[in-house]
């Protein structure tokens, strides 16, 4: 049995029905893995960056359980880009790639395999647009990853590339949650940092496909379904419109509803 140990921010981790419809790619991603084989154990936390993530010790208990043939997905930016939370802030030529081989390293002196992770876009827009903030923290995760020599999925300009695509359409990947639905949102929410089920999976989907696609043991993480799933995507290439208020731009310490840093 193979561990996927994930170690990330709100985007990523594993949500209780407190937060509920809130779901982060972590838990979308259980369906792409082979049932049986590769268990997930998802370590994200809300509101971390790389910088607080070591600082709160939380890449311990990873260290401490993570076993050689395991894998450490490591995904960070959202909150690392924040200049004005000391706390959290980490540069990105400098301190961000300097947390990320901490990472990278710990899991490679465990016989692990370490994965570097762009960040997601948040859904941003200005006109028709589309405005994205994490290049700077995504350019130096890449050029972290070849350096290291580890593997890399570019999540952000996949990401980038699916909203920019389906446009207004993309409101129902993302939290827009109507009012009256959701005890957790009594009042609604426009959010576009924090995803719905569906786009936990349609995102984590890229991730799987990422990994599938470098073959060898990064496929194998992946179940013997997928290439049937991938069938059916391609023969059903437009995604579902629902309707959605007009977005507003929301970072995930300012959304409305059920939050916590902590």
């Amino acid at each position: 049995m193979k561990t996927i140990f994930w170690a990330g921010d709100s985007t990523v981790k594993q949500n209780t029905i407190l937060s509920y419809p809130q779901t982060g790619i972590g838990q979308g991603f259980e369906r792409y893995v082979k049932r049986g084989e590769v268990v997930i154990c998802n370590c994200a936390e809300n509101g971390r960056s790389t910088k607080q993530f070591l600082d709160e010790g939380r890449l311990i208990p990873i260290c401490e359980n993570i076993r050689p043939g395991d894998f450490l997905l490591i995904q960070f930016g959202h909150n690392d880009e924040k200049d004005n939370d000391p706390e959290r802030f980490a540069a990105a030529d400098t301190t961000y790639s300097k947390n990320l081989e901490t990472f990278v390293n710990a899991a490679r002196d465990k016989g692990a395999v370490p994965v570097i992770i762009t960040p997601l876009t948040r859904r941003c827009f200005l006109g028709n647009t589309s405005v994205y903030r994490h290049e700077a923290w995504a350019a130096a995760a890449r050029r972290t990853a070849s350096r290291l020599n580890v593997a890399l999925v570019d999540l952000t300009s996949m990401s980038e590339a699916l909203v920019a695509e389906w446009g207004e359409r993309s409101t129902q990947l993302y939290m827009h949650v109507p009012a009256g639905v959701y005890p957790a949102f009594p009042n609604g929410m426009v959010d576009n940092t924090h995803l719905t089920p569906h786009g936990a999976v349609v995102f984590a989907g890229l991730i799987a496909k990422s990994l599938y696609e470098m073959g060898g043991v990064y496929a194998e993480l992946i179940c013997d379904e997928y290439e049937e799933w991938q069938q059916i995507v391609q023969a059903n290439t437009t995604p579902h419109v629902i309707h959605s208020d007009t977005p507003v731009e929301m970072d995930e310490d300012s959304a409305v509803g059920y939050q916590s840093k902590r």
